[in-house]
């Protein structure tokens, strides 16, 4: 399976038609938002793009959206919102937790914990796990990057209980692109230039 995971467009929506462009280019099966898609009104053609493309979306909010605005742009656009929830796609089992801790949207560490948890209940039978965020992990090197976005302990405590394969976060725009391993989970900022990975 091949994946694209992208965030912090910030209502970008000339970044998005690129992005989708590579995703049809590099035949990728799945995309994955973590968050930070939209700024103010800018809702309209940022998940669209994809879709149209015939790519399968799954999305989560960021800090400068609600979590009832990503559901809006869900449901608008034939993807999936992961908040709280799970999926499984082939053998590979996805969950995830929007927001963030920090902002008008954010969630306390508990929440983040708790909400990633109810969705990874219900896909830890599967080998093969994909955890999605809109914040980095606190205790990480890309955390260290910052003196304001020290990241989440909740996201950290999960990493460490569920130990996914992957991590897919952002909302730290000067770490985008860095990739480390903490445990076994390969964590990756996957930015507004997004990365692709094959499972």
């Amino acid at each position: 399976m091949r994946i694209l995971g992208a965030a912090d467009f910030h209502g970008d929506k000339t970044l998005v038609e690129k992005l989708a462009d590579k995703a049809e280019k590099e035949h990728v099966d799945l995309v994955i938002l973590c968050g930070d898609l939209i700024e103010d009104d800018s809702s309209e053609n940022i998940v669209k793009p994809f879709t149209d493309k015939q790519k399968k979306v799954l999305l989560i909010s960021g800090n400068h959206e609600s979590i009832a605005a990503a559901e809006f742009l869900a449901t608008m656009n034939d993807a999936k919102h992961l908040h709280g929830y799970s999926v499984k796609y082939e053998d590979v089992g996805i969950f995830g937790c929007g927001s963030a801790n920090v902002g008008v949207h954010g969630l306390t560490e508990e929440e983040i914990f708790d909400t990633l948890k109810q969705g990874h209940d219900k896909i830890n039978y599967l080998e093969k796990k994909i955890m999605v965020t809109h914040v980095h992990p606190k205790y990480s090197a890309m955390a260290n990057l910052s003196v304001q976005n020290w990241g989440s302990v909740g996201v950290s405590k999960a990493v460490k209980a569920f130990q996914p394969d992957i991590l897919f976060c952002s909302h730290l725009h000067e770490a985008a692109g860095i990739e480390e391993k903490i445990g076994k989970t390969w964590v990756i900022n996957v930015g507004a230039e997004g990365k692709i990975i094959d499972l």
